[in-house]
């Protein structure tokens, strides 16, 4: 059995600031679940260009509100008890509205390592 709280994570390399906010990498490949569970904390008014090619994404939202602009202009509104998934690899913009920090519960298949940062600054999409 695995119990592991945010407070055991924030003394690892599995606490990652990356960039826009924060995340707690609370179950990683090393513990062969086959999926990585993460407390996402995004910072308000902050915008983020994000694709995972290697990964399939879910983020339920639990605090907080922002959107999820997809390639073909579709936004979509992200608020408390929203769930979105990013089935297909989507390249994504999520926006956070300005007042509060969105908080996700981000889940991933396959896992990754928990040690994975974007990488904002560069023109493309920020992905592991």
């Amino acid at each position: 059995m695995i119990v592991r709280s945010l407070n055991d994570v924030a003394q690892t390399e599995h606490f990652v600031d990356y960039g826009n906010g924060t995340s707690h990498r609370l179950l990683t490949s090393a513990d062969e679940m086959g999926f990585t569970v993460c407390h996402t904390v995004v910072n308000a008014g902050t915008e983020s260009n994000l694709q995972y090619n290697n990964h399939l994404e879910a983020c339920y939202c639990i605090a907080g509100s922002g959107e999820i602009e997809v390639a073909d202009g579709t936004v979509y509104p992200i608020e408390i008890g929203t769930i979105y998934a990013l089935d297909k690899h989507d390249r994504h913009f999520m926006r956070v509205h300005k007042g509060a920090d969105m908080v996700l519960v981000s889940v991933f298949n396959p896992p990754f390592s928990g040690t994975e940062v974007h990488d904002l600054t560069s023109d493309g999409a920020s992905g592991y």
